[in-house]
């Protein structure tokens, strides 16, 4: 029945106006085009040319598969040429996981030379997953996944990226606001307000507050960072956050910065990828990762 390359001999004739011009275009005999055109035509039931002297003509049916040619081979053609730029890791979508909320701001920066340099990849970023970020990862959902606190498994590699430390942020006329620091039990009368993150998941709680016995007055979760910290300078309660990111709203909310115990909780970002030969754009993207030290380690 009909193939493809019927498509192109039928192309080939148009433009070179006789099937010995069509035939050294593609490389073929004469008589193999023959055959396969007498074949297409006896499967079929019906003559796609016609024969005046020299001259071709094409019947309604040849009209039919030439007008089907010039508009299926060009997408055929597209099409092989998008798989050799997925083949090659050239093309396709960078699928990221995000299990570290603030780090958005960070990702932007990142994302924007990558994309520059890779025109024909597309970014995802996901940030809900059924089974969690590593399942997700595991799932080929994602494809790098963001996070602060990797979980080791057979299969997945991670790259730190960047240390941070957490801090507690406050109002200049909080009673806090006098310390360098703070101790759990001086968070038990505020109202402590996390990006919406299970507590389990909350380094504020896992390692500051629950090993000392102690929660705060109020738990509060806020989306979006900005909101986050005007509620903190409204002096409706205090935020745990990285430093890097508390930095940048300081002196324009005129914020002040806590360090969680006189050593202070220290963090790092990690990119997680499953150990496997990857994209070469998945590649690249954690090269410009880890170049991308804009928060330096504050």
């Amino acid at each position: 029945m009909l193939e493809r390359h019927h498509l192109h001999i039928l192309r080939a004739i148009k433009e070179q106006g006789s099937l010995t011009a069509a035939a050294e275009t593609l490389y073929l005999t004469q008589s193999a085009i023959s055959h396969a055109m007498k074949k297409l035509e006896s499967q079929i039931g019906v003559s796609l040319w016609k024969k005046s002297g020299r001259q071709l003509h094409f019947t309604q049916a040849g009209e039919y598969l030439l007008t089907l040619s010039e508009r299926m081979l060009p997408q055929f053609e597209h099409a092989e040429q998008q798989l050799k730029q997925f083949a090659q890791g050239q093309r396709g979508t960078l699928r990221i996981g995000m299990e570290c909320h603030p780090c958005y701001q960070w990702l932007l920066r990142v994302v924007e030379p990558f994309l520059h340099q890779w025109p024909d990849v597309d970014v995802d970023v996901k940030q809900k997953f059924q089974f969690g970020g590593l399942g997700a990862l595991f799932g080929h959902d994602i494809d790098v996944l963001v996070t602060p606190d990797p979980l080791f498994k057979p299969g997945i590699e991670y790259v730190s990226v960047f240390d941070y430390e957490l801090v507690l942020v406050t109002h200049p006329q909080s009673p806090l606001a006098s310390q360098s620091h703070v101790e759990p039990h001086q968070v038990t009368q505020e109202v402590l307000i996390t990006y919406p993150v299970d507590q389990a998941r909350l380094d504020v709680f896992t390692q500051f507050l629950a090993p000392a016995h102690c929660a705060p007055r109020k738990h509060k979760t806020i989306e979006t960072t900005d909101i986050m910290l005007q509620m903190v300078a409204a002096g409706r309660g205090i935020a745990a956050l990285p430093k890097w990111l508390a930095k940048e709203y300081q002196q324009r909310l005129n914020l002040h910065i806590l360090r969680m115990g006189e050593p202070g909780i220290h963090k790092a970002i990690h990119l997680g990828v499953r150990e496997e030969k990857r994209d070469d754009y998945i590649d690249d993207f954690i090269v410009k990762a880890r170049e991308t030290t804009i928060f330096g380690n504050a």
